[in-house]
């Protein structure tokens, strides 16, 4: 579904993300792990279109922009603009249809469909900025649905949000997956990424494991990360292969 070969990702040719292959297989479910710094915000841009990588390349095998969807961190989200609940998720429509075409009635039905699904049914007219930090994720989440893209990328999905919405949202990830999405999910959470995803890529700038998570986050590996985060010079000369 998606192959990264030899991916680099630099800022000022600064890498942030060093040199990584491999693959995610169509229908996987896969926590991006790794220490503060590590690369997996740049990563996951990279992989929604929103970063150039500086060398190698991605290969979404045909899949369009439009075909991916993306959440962002929570502290991204500018919860400041007059919208409402229903207008932040009609806004999953937009990377299909454009932002200037008129939404017809499916569309609208799909958002609230998505809203009743996640839990603010009712919510509809409410500004979103007046919800929750919970309240909000689980609207977004809501945009995510009415996108109906085959890949669904979340960086930091449970980040300051209370533990029955993340209950919900972990409930919602694995029905997207069981409709055979491909998902890949930023988190810091060891014993949460344990036990419901079964993939997991451990990145300190490079690659450190990638596979069935059991292995992945093993003591070895998960030092291995910490050792090289600290270790990383952010002064090193800049990197000979990046444009």
């Amino acid at each position: 579904m998606l192959t990264l070969d030899n991916l680099t990702i630099t800022y000022e040719r600064h890498p942030a993300v060093h040199h990584v292959s491999g693959h995610f297989d169509e229908g996987s479910l896969t926590a991006l792990v790794g220490p503060n710094g590590a690369g997996k915000s740049s990563l996951i841009k990279a992989l929604a279109g929103l970063l150039k990588p500086s060398g190698g390349h991605i290969d979404r095998h045909g899949l369009a922009p439009s075909d991916i969807a993306y959440l962002p961190q929570m502290t991204a989200i500018d919860d400041n603009f007059p919208m409402s609940v229903r207008d932040v998720v009609l806004m999953g429509h937009w990377r299909r249809v454009g932002a200037f075409i008129s939404l017809g009635k499916a569309a609208f039905t799909a958002a609230y469909e998505a809203l009743r699904a996640v839990g603010l049914e009712g919510f509809e007219k409410r500004r979103f900025s007046s919800l929750s930090v919970g309240q909000q994720q689980r609207a977004l989440f809501a945009r995510v649905m009415v996108a109906d893209c085959p890949i669904i990328l979340l960086d930091e999905p449970f980040s300051a949000i209370d533990t029955r919405t993340v209950d919900d949202l972990l409930a919602l990830i694995h029905r997207w997956q069981g409709e055979g999405r491909t998902l890949i999910a930023v988190l810091h959470d060891m014993a949460q990424i344990r036990a419901h995803f079964p993939q997991s890529l451990l990145l300190a700038r490079r690659l450190i494991a990638w596979g069935p998570t059991a292995e992945v986050l093993s003591a070895a590996n998960l030092e291995a990360a910490r050792l090289m985060g600290e270790a990383w010079d952010d002064h090193a000369e800049p990197c000979a292969g990046a444009a």
